[in-house]
Protein backbone atom coordinates (compact mmCIF):
# COMPACT_ATOMS: atom_id res chain seq x y z
CA UNK A 1 0.00 0.00 0.00
CA UNK A 2 1.43 3.55 -1.26
CA UNK A 3 2.27 5.89 1.59
CA UNK A 4 -0.85 7.97 0.56
CA UNK A 5 -3.32 5.51 0.35
CA UNK A 6 -2.52 4.51 4.08
CA UNK A 7 -2.59 8.17 4.88
CA UNK A 8 -6.37 8.00 3.36
CA UNK A 9 -7.16 5.00 5.09
CA UNK A 10 -6.43 6.31 8.67
CA UNK A 11 -8.37 9.66 7.72
CA UNK A 12 -10.81 7.45 7.40
CA UNK A 13 -10.73 5.24 10.48
CA UNK A 14 -9.79 8.43 12.65
CA UNK A 15 -13.31 9.89 11.17
CA UNK A 16 -15.07 6.38 11.81
CA UNK A 17 -16.98 5.40 14.74
CA UNK A 18 -14.83 3.92 17.38
CA UNK A 19 -14.18 0.28 17.26
CA UNK A 20 -15.81 -1.60 19.64
CA UNK A 21 -13.41 -2.75 22.47
CA UNK A 22 -14.28 -6.26 22.17
CA UNK A 23 -13.31 -6.29 18.37
CA UNK A 24 -9.89 -4.42 19.27
CA UNK A 25 -9.02 -7.30 21.25
CA UNK A 26 -10.73 -9.89 18.75
CA UNK A 27 -8.56 -7.97 16.18
CA UNK A 28 -5.16 -8.03 18.01
CA UNK A 29 -5.99 -11.33 19.03
CA UNK A 30 -6.24 -12.89 15.50
CA UNK A 31 -2.99 -10.79 14.52
CA UNK A 32 -0.83 -12.39 17.86
CA UNK A 33 -2.20 -16.21 17.23
CA UNK A 34 -4.04 -17.44 14.03
CA UNK A 35 -2.58 -17.69 10.29
CA UNK A 36 -3.52 -15.25 7.95
CA UNK A 37 -4.44 -12.54 10.08
CA UNK A 38 -5.11 -10.20 7.42
CA UNK A 39 -8.16 -12.53 6.66
CA UNK A 40 -10.22 -10.61 9.59
CA UNK A 41 -12.67 -8.19 8.59
CA UNK A 42 -11.27 -4.89 10.86
CA UNK A 43 -12.69 -2.10 11.76
CA UNK A 44 -13.71 -0.11 8.90
CA UNK A 45 -15.44 -2.97 6.52
CA UNK A 46 -16.77 -4.30 10.25
CA UNK A 47 -18.25 -1.03 10.66
CA UNK A 48 -19.22 -1.35 7.34
CA UNK A 49 -21.19 -4.65 7.70
CA UNK A 50 -22.73 -3.58 10.67
CA UNK A 51 -24.50 -0.27 9.36
CA UNK A 52 -25.61 -2.61 6.39
CA UNK A 53 -26.61 -4.89 8.72
CA UNK A 54 -28.97 -2.16 10.87
CA UNK A 55 -30.29 -0.68 7.55
CA UNK A 56 -31.64 -4.20 6.63
CA UNK A 57 -33.14 -5.15 9.90
CA UNK A 58 -32.60 -8.63 9.04
CA UNK A 59 -34.43 -11.62 11.04
CA UNK A 60 -32.03 -14.88 8.93
CA UNK A 61 -28.57 -14.02 8.13
CA UNK A 62 -26.26 -16.49 6.62
CA UNK A 63 -22.01 -16.35 6.46
CA UNK A 64 -19.74 -18.12 4.56
CA UNK A 65 -16.78 -17.93 6.46
CA UNK A 66 -16.62 -17.04 10.15
CA UNK A 67 -12.99 -17.33 10.64
CA UNK A 68 -11.94 -15.54 14.07
CA UNK A 69 -15.72 -14.17 14.15
CA UNK A 70 -15.03 -10.19 13.31
CA UNK A 71 -17.83 -10.31 10.61
CA UNK A 72 -20.29 -12.47 12.28
CA UNK A 73 -20.18 -9.93 15.71
CA UNK A 74 -20.41 -6.88 13.19
CA UNK A 75 -23.23 -8.37 11.45
CA UNK A 76 -25.48 -9.46 14.14
CA UNK A 77 -25.35 -6.12 15.67
CA UNK A 78 -28.41 -5.16 12.76
CA UNK A 79 -30.13 -8.61 13.40
CA UNK A 80 -34.05 -7.56 14.37
CA UNK A 81 -34.95 -8.76 17.71
CA UNK A 82 -35.83 -12.53 17.07
CA UNK A 83 -32.67 -12.56 14.83
CA UNK A 84 -30.29 -15.02 14.19
CA UNK A 85 -27.16 -15.70 12.14
CA UNK A 86 -26.12 -18.99 11.23
CA UNK A 87 -22.02 -18.82 10.53
CA UNK A 88 -20.19 -21.72 8.52
CA UNK A 89 -16.49 -22.04 9.12
CA UNK A 90 -14.42 -25.16 7.69
CA UNK A 91 -11.56 -25.04 9.80
CA UNK A 92 -12.35 -26.45 13.05
CA UNK A 93 -9.12 -25.28 14.86
CA UNK A 94 -11.38 -21.80 14.76
CA UNK A 95 -14.35 -22.91 16.66
CA UNK A 96 -12.90 -21.99 20.34
CA UNK A 97 -11.34 -18.86 19.30
CA UNK A 98 -14.65 -16.91 17.62
CA UNK A 99 -16.91 -18.68 20.29
CA UNK A 100 -14.86 -17.05 22.96
CA UNK A 101 -15.35 -13.47 21.25
CA UNK A 102 -19.14 -13.95 20.70
CA UNK A 103 -19.75 -14.81 23.99
CA UNK A 104 -17.55 -11.97 25.15
CA UNK A 105 -20.10 -9.64 22.87
CA UNK A 106 -22.76 -11.28 24.33
CA UNK A 107 -24.30 -13.01 20.99
CA UNK A 108 -24.13 -16.31 21.78
CA UNK A 109 -28.16 -16.73 21.24
CA UNK A 110 -27.31 -14.81 18.31
CA UNK A 111 -24.86 -16.49 16.11
CA UNK A 112 -25.13 -20.04 15.68
CA UNK A 113 -21.49 -21.52 14.62
CA UNK A 114 -21.33 -24.39 11.98
CA UNK A 115 -17.85 -26.36 11.09
CA UNK A 116 -18.02 -27.51 7.62
CA UNK A 117 -18.69 -26.67 3.85
CA UNK A 118 -21.43 -24.32 3.51
CA UNK A 119 -22.09 -25.84 0.34
CA UNK A 120 -22.69 -29.19 2.22
CA UNK A 121 -24.62 -28.06 5.03
CA UNK A 122 -26.40 -24.84 4.92
CA UNK A 123 -29.01 -26.30 2.35
CA UNK A 124 -30.19 -28.74 5.51
CA UNK A 125 -31.05 -25.55 7.36
CA UNK A 126 -34.45 -24.90 5.27
CA UNK A 127 -33.74 -20.96 5.39
CA UNK A 128 -34.93 -17.94 3.67
CA UNK A 129 -32.21 -15.34 4.86
CA UNK A 130 -32.89 -11.95 4.18
CA UNK A 131 -28.70 -11.31 3.94
CA UNK A 132 -26.00 -13.50 2.95
CA UNK A 133 -22.51 -12.46 2.98
CA UNK A 134 -19.65 -14.88 1.16
CA UNK A 135 -16.41 -14.50 2.62
CA UNK A 136 -15.33 -18.58 2.26
CA UNK A 137 -12.80 -20.28 0.23
CA UNK A 138 -11.99 -17.91 -2.96
CA UNK A 139 -12.73 -21.32 -5.58
CA UNK A 140 -15.78 -21.89 -4.54
CA UNK A 141 -17.13 -18.16 -4.91
CA UNK A 142 -19.57 -19.57 -8.22
CA UNK A 143 -20.87 -22.32 -6.39
CA UNK A 144 -21.52 -20.16 -3.25
CA UNK A 145 -23.29 -17.69 -5.49
CA UNK A 146 -25.49 -19.99 -7.32
CA UNK A 147 -26.62 -21.44 -3.52
CA UNK A 148 -26.86 -17.93 -2.17
CA UNK A 149 -29.58 -17.07 -4.98
CA UNK A 150 -31.78 -20.21 -3.91
CA UNK A 151 -31.40 -19.10 -0.26
CA UNK A 152 -32.13 -15.89 -0.22
CA UNK A 153 -35.43 -14.08 0.46
CA UNK A 154 -37.01 -12.52 -2.71
CA UNK A 155 -35.58 -8.69 -2.51
CA UNK A 156 -32.98 -9.89 -0.49
CA UNK A 157 -29.36 -8.77 -0.01
CA UNK A 158 -25.80 -11.05 -0.73
CA UNK A 159 -22.57 -9.35 0.19
CA UNK A 160 -19.22 -10.92 -1.51
CA UNK A 161 -16.05 -10.18 0.01
CA UNK A 162 -12.48 -10.09 -1.79
CA UNK A 163 -13.51 -9.46 -5.16
CA UNK A 164 -11.29 -7.18 -6.77
CA UNK A 165 -8.47 -9.74 -4.81
CA UNK A 166 -5.43 -7.54 -4.53
CA UNK A 167 -5.82 -6.23 -8.00
CA UNK A 168 -5.41 -9.33 -9.31
CA UNK A 169 -8.61 -9.13 -11.46
CA UNK A 170 -7.63 -6.65 -13.48
CA UNK A 171 -3.50 -8.11 -14.25
CA UNK A 172 -4.89 -10.86 -16.74
CA UNK A 173 -7.99 -11.82 -18.66
CA UNK A 174 -7.14 -15.30 -18.13
CA UNK A 175 -6.42 -16.63 -14.74
CA UNK A 176 -3.65 -18.54 -13.77
CA UNK A 177 -4.40 -20.00 -10.52
CA UNK A 178 -7.86 -21.51 -9.15
CA UNK A 179 -8.67 -18.44 -6.68
CA UNK A 180 -8.41 -15.76 -8.91
CA UNK A 181 -10.26 -18.15 -11.26
CA UNK A 182 -13.06 -18.40 -9.16
CA UNK A 183 -13.46 -14.53 -7.90
CA UNK A 184 -13.42 -13.50 -11.86
CA UNK A 185 -15.71 -16.18 -12.76
CA UNK A 186 -17.43 -15.13 -9.74
CA UNK A 187 -17.62 -11.51 -10.31
CA UNK A 188 -19.00 -12.28 -14.07
CA UNK A 189 -21.68 -14.53 -12.93
CA UNK A 190 -23.39 -11.19 -10.83
CA UNK A 191 -22.95 -8.96 -13.55
CA UNK A 192 -24.15 -11.05 -16.27
CA UNK A 193 -27.12 -12.09 -14.02
CA UNK A 194 -30.71 -10.10 -15.22
CA UNK A 195 -32.00 -10.96 -11.73
CA UNK A 196 -29.88 -8.16 -9.46
CA UNK A 197 -28.35 -4.97 -9.10
CA UNK A 198 -24.45 -5.20 -7.89
CA UNK A 199 -22.23 -2.91 -6.88
CA UNK A 200 -18.94 -3.53 -5.93
CA UNK A 201 -17.38 -0.58 -3.10
CA UNK A 202 -13.71 -0.19 -3.33
CA UNK A 203 -12.02 -0.21 0.30
CA UNK A 204 -9.53 -3.07 1.38
CA UNK A 205 -10.14 -5.57 -1.42
CA UNK A 206 -13.35 -4.62 -2.57
CA UNK A 207 -17.06 -5.92 -1.21
CA UNK A 208 -19.91 -6.37 -3.94
CA UNK A 209 -23.39 -5.52 -2.66
CA UNK A 210 -25.86 -7.14 -4.48
CA UNK A 211 -29.90 -6.61 -4.27
CA UNK A 212 -32.47 -9.05 -5.61
CA UNK A 213 -34.84 -7.67 -7.88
Amino acid sequence: MLAKDIDVERYMLNHTTPEDPILTELNRRTHLQVLQPRMVSGHLQGKILEMISFMITPEAILEIGTFTGYSAICLAKGLAPNGILHTFEINDELEEFAADFIAKSNLTDKIIQHIGSALDLAPSLEIKFDLIFIDGDKREYPQYYQMAKQMVKPKGYILADNVLWDGKVVETPTPTDDYSRGIMEFNQMVQDDPQVENVIMPFRDGMTLIRMV
